[in-house]
């Protein structure tokens, strides 16, 4: 059926004619909003909200523009409004529970709300070709480095920069979505292309490659998985670069270095006593490990987090670690089985 159809279909109230428009741009609006918003939660709020608003203002479309890009003006509107509001955010740093941790190197860029989007959604993207104006490829524009640097622009410069450089949109476009002038986009474009270029230069290092080596990052993320589950310091420090980084929102520390990192892995993740077992999956196009802790009393690995990797060459440059809260995004469990010992392998 044509789209002019549905939306006449949809307009008239037919909520099966809008759920069919809808759905084709759905995963793309939400991984829009988690750029803009940094995370997954918030970004599927945006997403519903976008969704309701399109519904109830579907009469006002007057397919001045296409239908995806009328949903993109709501969607960002929607992000700028929840940033104006942003008291859900968590705005200080997180102690790690019963853990004492070595001296770190400073203050982390990685803000606290920071949440590790999956990889499966990224897999059921319909396939938009950017538009003339891109900056940036698909996989740089999803990687942890890259949704950091956003977060560290103002709500208005944030989005100006994901509609120009990462979705392609023109200045006029931009213009017409955000209700400002042309003047206006251009010179916030300005000021964010210069913040997140910084950034990026900075941390370089954190950054993966733009089109990664997927068999070496499945042999480092296999590597690191046998080491933490052997633990094996010597093997998982081995695998570092000298200036790795180590970061764990919602605690706003930082670790740098190869020697800080083995003094971290030491006290923290490979202490006495402490038994892993991992799962491999993916996140923002990196590989990521879904850890899992024995319980002294029972046996049973109980979920303790998500490790997501920053390869470059043959080294891991950054390891970013997040709770167990993310876990059932990505189709983790809670517990795993008594039975099974060897690493496991999820999509």
């Amino acid at each position: 059926m044509q789209t002019s159809d549905l939306i006449a279909r949809a307009s008239a109230g037919d909520d099966n004619a809008f759920r069919e428009l809808a759905e084709v741009h759905s995963r793309e609006l939400q991984v829009h909003c988690y750029r803009i918003l940094g995370s997954v939660q918030d970004a599927e709020d945006a997403l519903q909200e976008t969704l309701v608003s399109a519904w109830r203002n579907l009469g006002d479309f007057r397919q001045q523009s296409s239908l995806r890009t009328w949903l993109y003006q709501i969607a960002t509107n929607r992000c700028l409004s929840m940033l104006r509001a942003d008291s859900r955010r968590p705005r200080t740093a997180t102690p790690l529970p019963d853990v004492t941790l070595p001296e770190p190197a400073g203050v982390s860029d990685v803000p606290p709300w920071l949440e590790p989007y999956p990889d499966v959604l990224l897999d059921t993207l319909v396939d938009h070709a950017p538009g003339p104006e891109a900056r940036y490829e698909t996989t740089e524009a999803i990687s942890l480095a890259f949704i950091t640097a956003l977060q560290l622009l103002p709500p208005r410069q944030r989005a100006v920069l994901v509609l120009r450089d990462v979705l392609g949109y023109r200045a006029a476009e931009v213009a017409r979505m955000l209700d400002v002038t042309r003047e206006s986009v251009q010179s916030a474009l300005k000021r964010a292309r210069a913040t997140v270029d910084s950034h990026l230069a900075d941390s370089r290092n954190s950054r993966p490659a733009r089109r990664p080596d997927t068999g070496a990052e499945h042999q480092l993320a296999g590597q690191l998985a046998d080491a933490l589950e052997r633990a094996d310091l010597q093997a998982l420090v081995g695998l570092l670069s000298d200036d790795v980084r180590l970061s764990m929102p919602p605690a706003m520390l930082e670790y740098r270095g190869i020697d800080v990192a083995r003094r971290f892995f030491a006290a923290v993740t490979l202490r006495p006593g402490r038994s892993y077992r991992v799962v491999a999956t993916r996140a923002n196009g990196q590989p990521a490990l879904g850890t899992y802790v024995a319980d002294p009393h029972t046996g049973a690995h109980r979920a303790y987090g998500l490790l997501v990797v920053t390869i470059a060459g043959d080294r891991i440059t950054a390891v970013t670690g997040f709770n167990a809260s993310v876990l059932p995004r990505f189709g983790l469990p809670r517990t795993l089985p008594l039975a099974t010992t060897d690493v496991i392998f999820a999509r």
